[in-house]
């Protein structure tokens, strides 16, 4: 088992070279929002594009999709229409993930018969690697589908409960066998949120000590999955974009929390992105 480390975060990005073109470092569909939440699909847009990605479309419920679409320019958003990802929309979003190179699906879509009818048939069906997060991990556990390989699930303690039946331990040496239990199982790569985050993807295993307890606020789990969509598009394997998204994510909430401390906000982190990878 490895700790993951500045060196191996500083090996995944190459020198770009001057003839290099738009989409050459990757498209992210990120699905997500509803009703409620916008904020949540947004940063990790935000997140990705920071870390790289060349291109980020954001497809959410019509309300979060434009609330989301005035949050900056970069972002390019498409609204669906309800109140919530339904299976009616999952023919148009598999037409936009034939043109992308990664996904996440999940954050601020709800625990409802709606998401949770959609998130288990747009996965079966899906062809490039994922990022299961959120309520998309709920909808998932309430009908387990096959899936292809690339998928990456990115649960917290009471998230991987629901996809495994067992609490995670707090002793690492057990965490990390239950955590690679679990991606056996899924037949993918797991990365479990915690003091200590825990990676594996069945076979081998890292560990990452970065973050601070400043990082409880709503959002910096979304900053993390959109790293981690960022990293899968521009093409890194998803057992090692799920150790540096982890590293990166963690490291720009310390740098953050030195400034900001009890008062750190997830768009923060966004922000220092830029000074970890540079």
């Amino acid at each position: 088992m490895k700790t993951i480390s500045r060196q191996f975060v500083r090996g995944l990005f190459k020198k770009r070279q001057p003839w290099c073109h738009k989409g050459d470092f990757g498209h992210l569909l990120v699905i997500g929002g509803g009703k409620l939440y916008s904020g949540s699909p947004a940063l990790a847009a935000m997140g990705a594009i920071k870390v790289g990605a060349d291109l980020v479309l954001v497809a959410a419920p019509k309300r979060a999709a434009d609330i989301i679409a005035g949050f900056g320019p970069d972002m390019i958003t498409y609204p669906l229409k309800g109140d919530y990802v339904n299976a009616w929309h999952l023919k148009e979003l598999l037409k936009f993930s034939e043109k992308a190179d990664a996904v996440v699906v999940g954050g601020g879509m709800g625990k409802n018969a709606h998401v949770f009818g959609f998130v288990p048939k747009f996965l079966k069906a899906l062809k490039i690697p994922c990022v299961v997060d959120a309520d998309a991990i709920h909808a998932f556990s309430k009908r387990p589908v096959t899936l292809r390989s690339g998928c990456v699930f990115t649960p917290h303690s009471h998230e991987f409960f629901i996809l495994s039946g067992t609490r995670p331990s707090e002793k690492i040496k057990k965490r990390t066998e239950q955590v690679k239990a679990l991606a056996k199982k899924l037949n993918a790569t797991v990365l479990l949120k915690g003091h200590v985050d825990v990676i594996s993807d069945g076979s081998q295993a890292a560990t990452n000590k970065t973050g601070n307890p400043c990082m409880t606020k709503g959002g910096t789990g979304d900053t993390l999955v959109g790293i981690l969509g960022g990293l899968l598009a521009r093409g890194t394997g998803s057992f090692d974009a799920a150790c540096a998204s982890a590293w990166i994510n963690g490291r720009a909430g310390d740098i953050a929390a030195k400034e900001f401390g009890e008062s750190l906000m997830a768009v923060d982190i966004v922000n220092n992105i830029h000074k970890v990878i540079r």
